[in-house]
């Protein structure tokens, strides 16, 4: 940790001090920003960009978010 993505004008990445939060910068990293705080996700793992979307590997499984990271929906399993 942090993974960290390059997405337009910020960054995004996974806090290294608490791994259920994402955080963003919009100066190239001098400063961070909370975006998200949740607990459904539990530890992020890995994030990817997935183009409309950003997808993460959490301990609860494959999340995705249609919005740069500000909520997270769970991606439905197999059959779903």
């Amino acid at each position: 940790m942090p993974i960290m993505l390059n997405l337009k004008k910020e960054l995004i990445r996974i806090s290294p001090k608490n791994g259920k939060h994402i955080e963003y910068s919009l100066n190239n990293g001098q400063t961070w920003y909370l975006r998200f705080q949740g607990y459904q996700t539990g530890v992020f793992y890995d994030i990817v960009d997935g183009g409309k979307e950003l997808l993460a590997a959490t301990e609860n499984g494959l999340f995705y978010s249609l919005n740069r990271g500000m909520t997270w929906y769970k991606r439905g399993g197999i059959g779903r």
